[in-house]
């Protein structure tokens, strides 16, 4: 059940891994007890091992669940989401928005894997990581390469100088970046592997086996926790890192994670139960479920909506028909026209029951509950005194009559409407049968063999569309396949020859950084880093279908977007005109969120960092995670919530005051 996956440039993931691991980063915690000199120590699972060790190239999530506790970059997380100083104890930024300048904090030191200094953090090492990001081609250049000053011309093999590119130790304490254009979102970047340090003279001794996966002698360690085992499919283990310069804020002495391949997702709660996992998610469909349910029924809580956005998307190019219910040219055509019509996508929009589906994996508490709307997430920035989706839904109403009453907002389902399906369907069918096209249209959908829960949510879907549309109009042919060909066709594919389905539910976006750029740009018709995946055409192509679905106008909303620098209310205003456009598009059907699981906790509630861009927040660190003895109770988390809602806003409010004193005279 577990074979999702977690990437940066491609940050898509399949489903059925997130639906799990996701709630486990938010929720796992071991006990702690009420003696202090007791080590406390968190256990729990992974599901995938780590290709690499090497945190500068590697964008997926295995890697990070790793070097997010092990290594320290310029800047983190606090538990409200605001970026505080890590390696780097101050940071200025000139007038223009071009130069970054950080004094690195002295005495932070690298360590072997056994805990032996090896030397001091200094500023070179800054660049160092870049370079090494550089010339291995890292995973995550996407983030930086057109935002360093020469960065793209070495990259591409203009220069061959590194020291053109705009990052500059200065002296032992102080790097400077230069940046082609202002980015008011640079230092969230900051977070990221890409950026990290890297000792010169320990990666010339390790040369080509720097970062390899299965050593962990193979990198050096510079934050909270050391790596002290990894065994493939097996097992990881960390232990606290009791020289590490910021050690009174870990609170985790010991992580010991076991593989875990979900095949029976039931142990997960079964393994709470019984005082192995002093923290679990809770799945509908798992044995134990009810009984669980209500045991615990004081102790239930509900994780936070996330970043990550799960979609149906649209192939709109189809050429591969290795998988297949298709028996003819003919109904390959008519699919293709139909998909290329914008009042047949949001025909499907309309007519997918999002939370049937949703429970099928989640539960009828919970689907509700993960529900999202728009793309972007609605409270990812704000714009003046309105947040994203309060924008963004003004635009939508400009488009068309029938978003009048479709909410943006996060939690909801608005969007389901078999009246306005049949409505859609019935403009899109005239339209359609003049053009040739043959009904009813056969729409492919692929699903994993192995995936129970994910079977029956396709099941879930189909029954919903064909419902409101009539299956003498469409229908959807589930087409069951290996793990590995459903990633091979989705979100992995290389070519158009790969996307072998007409819709798909089994992809996801999460955030890189805190701009809704990193949301929108990820359709640009020229280098949209899940075009491929999403809407089966390759970017920067001629591919006629980017035209017919009017992604050119698209790319023309986000480039004006992009191209505001300075202002960010118009930056974000205009972003949230793009993201209008999208979901009017109905190219891509927002469907859920990661977070918001059903779960039994003894984390400490508001411990951890906070955020949802980074390798620094709850999901991949353990550093500011306090445990309890006691489960949390429903009321408790209620209670804190209410509290920690003005806090978090007072405090951000705050950060942004105080942001004036680090620019430069």
């Amino acid at each position: 059940m577990f074979k999702g996956v977690l990437t940066m440039k491609k940050r898509v993931f399949l489903a059925a891994g997130v639906a799990i691991l996701s709630a486990a980063m938010l929720a796992a915690c071991s006990t702690g007890g009420k003696d202090a000199t007791k080590p406390v120590t968190y256990t729990y699972v992974f599901s995938t091992d780590p290709t690499t060790l090497d945190y500068t190239v590697s964008g997926t999530a295995s890697t990070k669940q790793i070097t997010g506790n092990v290594i320290d970059g310029l800047l983190e997380n606090d538990q409200y989401g605001n970026l505080i100083p890590s390696v780097a104890e101050d940071w200025t930024v000139s007038k223009d928005g071009l130069t970054y300048t950080y004094k690195i904090r002295q005495g932070v030191k690298w360590y072997t894997n056994e805990g032996e200094e090896y030397g001091e953090v200094k500023a070179q090492d800054f660049v160092t990581g870049l370079k090494h990001a550089a010339d291995k081609k890292s995973q995550a250049l996407y983030l930086v390469q057109d935002s360093v000053q020469g960065l793209d011309d070495y990259v591409n093999g203009k220069t061959t100088d590194f020291s053109t590119v705009g990052v500059k130790a200065t002296d032992d304490y102080t790097v400077v970046y230069t940046l082609n254009h202002p980015e008011s979102f640079w230092n969230s970047k900051t977070t990221m592997g890409v950026l990290a340090p890297i000792s010169e003279d320990f990666l010339a001794s390790k040369g080509e086996d720097f970062g390899k996966a299965t050593d962990v002698t193979s990198i050096l360690y510079n934050g909270a926790y050391l790596l002290k085992g990894l065994t493939s499919k097996s097992s990881i283990e960390m232990t606290k890192n009791q020289n590490y310069w910021d050690k009174q804020n870990v609170f985790i002495d010991d992580i010991k994670l076991s593989f875990f391949d979900g095949q029976d997702a039931d142990s997960l709660g079964r393994g709470f139960d019984e005082g192995h996992y002093p923290a679990a998610p809770l799945f509908k469909n798992s044995a134990n479920y009810e009984r669980l349910k209500e045991k615990y029924k004081d102790n239930i809580v509900y994780g936070p909506q996330r970043g990550g956005t799960f979609y149906i998307s649209t192939n709109i190019d189809r050429v591969a028909y290795n998988h297949t219910a298709k028996t003819s040219d003919a109904e390959k055509s008519s699919t293709k026209k139909a998909l290329l019509n914008k009042d047949f996508r949001q025909s499907l929009a309309f007519a997918a029951d999002r939370t049937a589906a949703v429970s099928q994996v989640f539960g009828d508490e919970v689907a509700p509950r993960k529900l999202r709307t728009s793309f972007t997430p609605p409270t990812f920035v704000q714009v003046g005194e309105q947040s994203f989706g309060q924008v963004a839904k003004a635009e939508l109403d400009k488009l068309d009559d029938v978003w009048k009453d479709v909410s943006l907002d996060d939690a909801q389902d608005s969007l389901h409407n078999v009246d306005k399906a049949k409505a859609k369907f019935e403009v899109a069918k005239k339209t359609l049968q003049a053009d040739g096209v043959q009904f009813p249209v056969h729409l492919d959908l692929p699903v994993s063999s192995t995936q129970t829960d994910f079977i029956r949510q396709a099941q879930s879907y189909k029954q919903s569309i064909e419902e409101a549309l009539g299956s003498e109009n469409i229908v959807i042919d589930i087409q069951q396949v290996s793990d590995d060909e459903l990633g091979n066709m989705t979100v992995f594919a290389t070519s158009t020859n790969n996307t072998d389905w007409d819709i798909n539910v089994n992809s996801g976006w999460s955030p890189d950084y805190a701009d809704p750029s990193t949301y929108l740009d990820v359709f640009d018709p020229t280098s949209g880093p899940t075009l491929l995946g999403a809407l089966g055409v390759a970017p920067g192509t001629d591919n006629p279908a980017i035209k017919a679905v009017g992604l050119d106008k698209f790319k023309e909303l986000i480039t004006d977007a992009s191209g505001e620098k300075i202002d960010l209310q118009k930056r974000y205003s205009k972003y949230a005109k793009a993201q209008a456009w999208l979901t009017d598009s109905a190219l891509v059907i927002p469907v859920h969120s990661d977070g918001a699981q059903m779960l039994i906790t003894k984390k400490v509630p508001g411990s951890g960092a906070g955020g949802w861009v980074g390798d620094k927040t709850s999901e991949n660190s353990y550093k500011y995670q306090k445990l309890q003895d006691k489960i949390v109770t429903s009321k408790e988390m209620d209670d804190f919530r209410k509290k920690f809602a003005d806090e978090k806003a007072k405090s951000n409010a705050d950060y942004q005051k105080n942001l004036d004193r680090h620019i430069q005279d």
